[in-house]
């Protein structure tokens, strides 16, 4: 069984892997948190340089909703990828996953929902 820090800290080692291999590069930043069945991931500087020329170069909405719709179909491509990957670092089945980002910041955040609040043992005491 692992930690709640165990759990979060491999959930942001295999989304980062993830974005490495789908999106060519990984975030500047990312931060898992368990909250129950809730497992919240936040990437931060994950637009690649294209996707910035993009967003900057098109008018304001066409821009992020070309880009919001590439980055949505990608998630949805490879759901069971990262489905199998949270599943297998929680021990618990997914539900869903909703997944949202700013063209503006560069933040994406990734929600899953989880079948029930995975088991986790309390940290050794130094």
């Amino acid at each position: 069984m692992k930690t709640l820090g165990e759990i979060e800290s491999a959930v942001c080692e295999g989304i980062t892997r993830f974005e490495q291999d789908y999106m060519g590069r990984g975030p500047k930043d990312i931060r898992a948190h368990l909250l129950g069945d809730l497992l919240v991931v936040r990437l931060q500087g994950v637009l690649t340089a294209a996707e910035q020329h993009l967003v900057k170069s098109l008018p304001a909405d066409k821009g992020r909703d070309l880009l919001k719709q590439v980055r949505t179909h990608l998630i949805e491509t490879a759901r069971p990828v990262m489905e199998a990957m949270v599943q297998e670092i929680t021990g618990v089945k997914v539900l869903t996953l909703h997944h949202d980002i700013s063209t503006v910041i560069g933040e994406e955040v990734v929600l899953f929902t989880l079948a029930e609040m995975p088991a986790v043992r309390e940290p050794k005491r130094k």
